[in-house]
């Protein structure tokens, strides 16, 4: 099993508190933790509990497996940021490649909604 990147999960917790308009000092209060620890949070530099973690999610309204994932499934942003941290690691060839898998993934998806029975073997081509 993975171990949680903590330094993903601060910068979402980060964004979204800036998305609310939040300063540190007020999320900080409302659960009940300091200003330092939080910005250590939103670093990435020390770990967070699950306590600390739901109750930061609550305020700002999210779930917790959202601030852990970035799976909110009902966003259109949905692991937008996530692609964004990997196509960053990527080489321009692979970008490229990743590009062109995308544009036949929405290709494929076009052609189910408008015809149920694709050939698939002519996409391969």
């Amino acid at each position: 099993m993975m171990s949680p990147d903590y330094s993903v999960i601060g910068r979402r917790i980060k964004n979204l508190r800036l998305e609310k308009g939040m300063t540190q000092e007020r999320l900080a209060d409302r659960i009940d933790i300091s200003v330092a620890f939080l910005s250590r949070v939103e670093r990435g530099s020390t770990h967070i509990n699950l306590k600390r973690l739901t109750q930061i999610a609550e305020v700002l309204s999210v779930s917790p497996g959202y601030l852990l994932t970035g799976s909110n499934k009902n966003s259109k942003y949905y692991l937008r940021e996530d692609f964004s941290v990997l196509l960053d690691k990527c080489t321009p060839q692979q970008q490229k490649l990743i590009y062109e898998i995308l544009e036949l993934v929405l290709k494929i998806n076009i052609e189910d909604e408008n015809d149920k029975r694709i050939n698939y073997s002519q996409i391969r081509g």
